[in-house]
């Protein structure tokens, strides 16, 4: 798609012709997720950098396995939750102008992208795959996977747009 197939899309489907970044987002996801299952099994690991390996974790919990010796409930409560954080991004994505707002719209595509990729694994799974693990020398980053990766450039782009908008109202 060229930039100006993009810009003629946007114009024509509003914000909404970012999905199809989420859609990417969601079967990237899914797909390295599938070829680590499909060549791992739990906790085998394979170094790929001295400061980087690949290895198949199972996350019952959220973030830095937040909550994963939980009695199950948890699942149920990150499922809701990625839930309704996508559902409350397609309103905003939905509601935002056709134009001038791209930062904006792709920070929030991503972010439901990853969201509705690890709700994907806690549905089927009852888990979520992580499986890309940085570390150097003693210090360790906890796994993660292409869904978390997703939502930290979103989150880092609705920052920046946030600043720059900011500046923007301030210059006016």
């Amino acid at each position: 798609m060229s930039a100006s197939d993009a810009k003629q899309a946007t114009s024509k489907f509003g914000a909404w012709a970012w999905l199809w970044l989420t859609l990417a987002v969601i079967v990237l996801d899914q797909w390295t997720k599938w070829l680590i299952t499909s060549n791992f099994v739990e906790f085998q690991s394979v170094t790929l950098l001295p400061v980087f390996d690949l290895v198949r974790l199972h996350n019952e919990g959220a973030a830095f396995s937040f909550l994963s010796n939980a009695s199950g409930w948890q699942r149920w409560l990150f499922t809701a939750l990625g839930l309704g954080v996508s559902a409350g991004l397609l309103v905003w994505l939905k509601r935002l102008p056709s134009r001038g707002q791209s930062l904006l719209a792709a920070a929030l595509a991503l972010i439901m992208g990853g969201a509705l990729g690890n709700v994907i694994d806690r549905i089927l799974l009852g888990h979520v795959i992580d499986f890309i693990h940085v570390h150097y020398q003693q210090w360790y980053f906890p796994a993660f996977n292409v869904a978390d990766s997703s939502i930290t450039v979103g989150a880092g782009l609705l920052i920046l747009d946030s600043v720059l908008s900011g500046r923007r109202a301030a210059a006016n």
